[in-house]
């Protein structure tokens, strides 16, 4: 067989196959030669995430305001073209500030930033418990009066009550902000929602977690809730708590608030998560739309925490072992075949609702690609790809993300979803398009940056740190502000810069 031939044959046998009439969200079905999952859009995996995540954003930033002039999107948990009678989801304005921190330093759209700041300003202004209250300065969860323009509680508790694990994942999106924009504001209030923290922490134990999963500001009260048999459940319990641990790191390194205090508390935490679900894998509850009374454990809560470990391996002895074994744990309890004819196991959102999450899935995926990197063993990558390629299926072209078998949610089909592909690119830079250039991870926050055809100009927080891009366009020739390492291989550039501005010189 001459080599053209040759060739022509691993074409043909490459190329994609769209099954009659099999659908997947929003999407015709397309496979390998084999029967597996492949990209919907482009030639590539990486032009699908690409695509994907441009179109959530643009659906996001463009999404109309509610009647009271507010974006539809700090008012609502799901989107629907006329409007959903639910409030705000309970972790989405950080999941949003979480994401679009990925983005901006992946796009350079000043824009990401600003739709930031607004997020953030607008919890600040309208949404806080009062300065005399049991749990002081934390953020309220939910809208119980849609358009009143104010969070005063939660969804399930009611008026009064908050979720201490959501408060702390704002402080600690607040410092990042902090850290991006220089407003002194974003600082303050994360020192004042770790305060709080610190001050009502408790040790923990087998059925109390170090702080209640729901627990009214003013009174203390820990929300309760009977079943229909009479028993009575308490929201004592989750185990969400890296967010509270990234807070107090933080703030312990800025050298600002109560740094004494803020270690203690954070040593508490991690001895209870060592004692109590690392080795019972009760992981908990997580989302505001289920019940006191319906105990769930959740992927969110685990998936999480198995990524915090793979990013301090100063963890502790064994701390390989405890990510793998809760990343084992969460494909036991949540693999989904619905979809195994096609080679991919998506995974369910939780225990109380047995439904394949994007959400879920691309968080499993994003979280077992950072496993890969940084322990340099690896099931088998093509079977992690496709399902972070399944979960983009969800998306329409408009920027729709359904959640199967449900809807549009603002939670899971964006803040709780772009940053999953963004991660999975900075694990595995072969998912990042290879026509573009593009910040994949940073040490630092990025403050600003701009990509031009021959050069990418960026300012950070932190004098010193590590920076990791790809450079699809071009060849990079210098850097003015750091050191560089070019794998051309993998079209990688790390940079260890030494300034709080940095400059990538590309040539073509």
């Amino acid at each position: 067989m001459s080599l053209r031939l040759s060739i022509l044959v691993l074409l043909c046998a490459s190329l994609v196959s769209a099954q009659s009439g099999e659908r997947i969200g929003y999407h015709a079905v397309k496979t390998d030669s084999q029967g597996k999952l492949v990209a919907w859009h482009g030639d590539s995996d990486a032009a699908t995430y690409d695509y994907v995540i441009r179109r959530l954003w643009n659906f996001w930033i463009g999404m109309k305001p509610c009647p009271n002039g507010v974006p539809y999107y700090l008012q609502h948990q799901v989107w629907k073209p006329e409007e959903d009678p639910r409030g705000l989801g309970g972790d989405q304005i950080n999941m949003a500030l979480s994401s679009w921190n990925l983005l901006y330093g992946y796009l350079g759209d000043p824009a990401i930033r600003a739709n930031m700041v607004l997020m953030a300003d607008y919890w600040l202004d309208h949404g806080l418990s009062r300065p005399d209250a049991r749990w002081p300065n934390l953020p309220y969860p939910y809208n119980t009066e849609l358009h009143s323009r104010k969070y005063d509680g939660d969804m399930r508790a009611g008026k009064g009550f908050l979720q201490p694990d959501k408060a702390a994942s704002f402080g600690a999106e607040l410092i990042l902000l902090y850290k991006m924009t220089g407003n002194g504001r974003y600082l303050s209030a994360a020192s004042k929602i770790a305060d709080t923290l610190a001050h009502n922490i408790q040790p923990g134990d087998a059925e109390n977690s170090p702080w209640p999963f729901r627990v009214n500001a003013a009174t203390n009260e820990i929300h309760r809730e009977s079943d229909k048999n009479g028993k009575v459940w308490v929201a004592s319990y989750t185990t969400n708590w890296t967010d509270a641990l990234r807070l107090f790191s933080d703030l312990d390194s800025l050298h600002q608030g109560d740094v004494a205090s803020y270690r203690r508390a954070s040593d508490i935490v991690i001895a209870w998560l060592k004692k109590y679900p690392l080795r019972t894998n009760k992981w908990g509850p997580f989302f505001e739309d289920i019940q006191t009374s319906a105990y769930s454990d959740t992927e969110i809560n685990a998936d999480t925490l198995a990524a915090y470990i793979l990013e301090h391996p100063d963890w502790g002895p064994g701390w390989k072992a405890q990510a793998q074994g809760i990343l084992d744990w969460s494909y036991r309890t949540f693999a989904n075949q619905e979809f195994a004819k096609w080679g991919v196991v998506a995974i369910n959102e939780q225990t109380a609702y047995e439904v394949p999450g994007n959400s879920h899935t691309s968080r499993h995926a994003s979280v077992e690609l950072l496993a890969c990197e940084k322990m340099n063993r690896c099931p088998p990558k093509e079977e992690i790809i496709r399902r972070l390629t399944w979960a983009t299926y969800w998306v329409d072209d408009d920027g729709k993300n359904q959640y199967p078998r449900d809807d549009n949610w603002l939670t899971d089909g964006y803040g709780d979803y772009v940053r999953h592909f963004l991660r999975a690119m900075a694990s595995a830079p072969e998912l990042a398009p290879a026509d573009q250039n593009h910040l994949l991870r940073t040490a630092s926050a990025v403050q600003q940056i701009e990509y031009q055809p021959d050069q990418i100009s960026y300012t950070k927080f932190d004098k010193v740190s590590t920076e990791l891009f790809k450079i699809g366009a071009g060849v990079p020739k210098s850097v003015t502000g750091g050191e560089m390492r070019w794998d051309a291989a993998s079209k990688t550039l790390t940079v260890v810069s030494t300034s709080k501005q940095v400059s990538v010189s590309i040539g073509h």
